[in-house]
């Protein structure tokens, strides 16, 4: 099972804002930075003014990564949520495989340009 993974961020607060209201992170600050934490898994993030060691050939940059999120519950819930946050969503509702199998997707961006998806498992709406 994945434990963490790693995104980079342009802007603290902006994000902070972001992943805590759009996405539904609990937000941990660590070492004059910030992890966002989702159950037992976190993103550990690279921003302005850290120096995490050790890093990656190719350091992650803001707006580089593409993350999936389980929505619990039926998509249009997600995508109820993102408009009502004032999020433009990039494409969905669309079929897509996923960890558990098939899944309904909406995809969307974070502030530094980063993909995010959100995927429902529910099959109560089909």
């Amino acid at each position: 099972m994945l434990d963490h993974c790693v995104i980079a961020v342009s802007d603290w607060e902006r994000s902070n804002s972001f992943y805590r209201d759009v996405v539904g992170a609990e937000l941990i600050e660590r070492g004059g930075g910030f992890v966002y934490r989702f159950d037992e898994q976190q993103l550990n993030v690279h921003g302005p003014g850290g120096r995490p060691f050790p890093v990656a050939r190719l350091p992650v940059q803001p707006g580089g990564s593409d993350l999936c999120f389980v929505w619990d519950g039926p998509i249009e819930g997600a995508v109820e949520h993102l408009l009502a946050q004032g999020i433009e969503i990039e494409e969905g509702p669309v079929a897509r495989a996923g960890a558990r199998g098939e899944g309904t997707s909406v995809y969307f961006r974070d502030p530094d340009g980063s993909l995010l998806e959100f995927i429902s498992y529910d099959v109560s709406a089909a």
